[in-house]
């Protein structure tokens, strides 16, 4: 028997291969972001339909060039570009959390992270994004901040946020605990 979150989980690939979607069809104006947000423990069950997803994209729609972005390698990629990683380490390491996450303040702003997004990912060779990793990614980098910086990087192309936490469609709640800033500009992917 199907639970409500398997029935969900089943509804993504038709709607990510959607012409609406695909398209912005029918956004008035909008950008073209989606949430598929999830309760926290099944992070693991996310991570592997995800996985397959990506294959049967590959496979069964070929035509549909897809991207898929984990934002929390595409932020230590970003510190190894600034050669910012080690130095981060060695802070977490010696003098814990909160030291790392001053060090780390100036050098992860969220303007300057989207665009290396935008250099690194070319967001204008795909027809959609899918992006994982948001909660890897917190306490370093928050996931409104980065949404609210990518409009212009990503342009027209589909951004998927696979989100471990609650999104109402006014606010994004990590791990269903941490509130996040309003965060009102994207579409639940389905219900």
């Amino acid at each position: 028997m199907k639970t409500g979150f398997d029935s969900r989980l089943n509804q993504i690939l038709p709607r990510l291969t959607s012409p609406e979607l695909l398209t912005n069809s029918g956004l008035g104006n909008e950008i073209g972001f989606y949430i598929f947000d999830y309760p926290p423990e099944k992070e693991l069950l996310v991570r592997e339909h995800v996985s397959h997803l990506l294959n049967q994209l590959h496979k069964k729609h070929s035509d549909i060039k897809v991207k898929h972005v984990n934002l929390f390698e595409l932020l230590i990629d970003y510190l190894k570009s600034r050669n910012h990683l080690d130095k981060a380490l060695k802070i977490e390491r010696e003098k814990g959390e909160g030291e790392l996450l001053k060090s780390l303040a100036k050098s992860l702003n969220e303007e300057k992270l989207a665009k290396w997004f935008g250099e690194t990912i070319q967001p204008q060779n795909y027809d959609l994004i899918l992006m994982t990793g948001v909660g890897n990614a917190y306490p370093l980098i928050r996931s409104h901040g980065v949404l609210n910086n990518l409009p212009s990087i990503v342009g027209r192309v589909p951004l998927i946020v696979f989100f471990p936490g609650k999104y109402d469609m006014q606010s994004l709640k990590l791990f269903e605990r941490i509130n996040d800033s309003n965060y009102y500009r994207a579409f639940r992917l389905v219900p």
